[in-house]
């Protein structure tokens, strides 16, 4: 039988867990090749290279590598050539995964407390939210650029339960990546994990998550409302 966990709050990543946005990014990615006279990538390669941040990504497509350094002046000439399409384009092919939006109202409605916590730029994060009619489920939403430190540090996670005001122990991040399983581990929350998404292969199991689900629907299933995470306002 599953265990059902007592919590109060659910971080939830962004990409690869609540939204596709890998045909968007490769979209952008691929006007900043042509832009730069370089050859373009498919999906799936693109996909591969998404969870980091679009920096990151940028630099992936850049150099074919996964950590590699482009020169500097290219880079900053293709971060602006991305940025700009991006932006006007940040919701134009990216979807939901399935369930998504019932699955969150349900939430909303059993008393969770929600947060978005994603490594995605502010910029890019709240239009994309306010695209796809997700806004309103979260209380909190963290993007990359937000704090001085995103995922894998924890620091995203206890920021967005204290401005929820629940203890970390009643938290849970639901997420797709082994950034988010290391995030939650070292915040000493809870990590439930979704098996689809861009998890590049990973064992997600081996890096903390609690338990596993292919279907974003079933997590009204694993959690149950508790109040006892609960913290006052009132407290310093």
């Amino acid at each position: 039988m599953t265990s059902v966990f007592p919590l109060a709050a659910l971080l939830f990543d962004l990409d690869g867990t609540l939204v596709d946005t890998a045909p968007d990014l490769t979209a952008a990615a691929n006007h900043m090749l042509r832009a730069l006279g370089r050859a373009t990538f498919d999906e799936a390669t693109v996909a591969g290279w998404i969870g980091d941040g679009v920096p990151r990504l940028i630099k992936r497509a850049l150099t074919g590598e996964r950590f590699g350094e482009p020169d500097p002046a290219l880079f900053a000439e293709a971060e602006s050539l991305y940025g700009h399409y991006y932006a006007s384009h940040v919701a134009d092919r990216s979807v939901l995964y399935p369930h998504v939006r019932t699955t969150l109202a349900t939430l909303q409605k059993r008393g969770f407390r929600l947060a978005c916590v994603t490594n995605k730029a502010a910029r890019f994060t709240d239009p994309l939210l306010v695209a796809l009619e997700l806004r309103p489920y979260f209380e909190v939403v963290l993007s990359g650029d937000s704090l001085a430190r995103a995922k894998p540090d924890p620091l995203p996670l206890v920021v967005a339960a204290d401005r929820l005001t629940v203890m970390r122990e009643g938290a849970a991040l639901v997420g797709d990546s082994g950034n988010d399983m290391r995030a939650a581990k070292a915040a000493g929350m809870r990590a439930l994990a979704v098996s689809y998404g861009y998890n590049h292969g990973v064992d997600l199991l081996s890096l903390g998550a609690t338990v596993i689900t292919e279907d974003f629907g079933k997590l009204p299933d694993l959690v149950r409302f508790d109040e006892q995470f609960l913290l006052s306002k009132a407290l310093p």
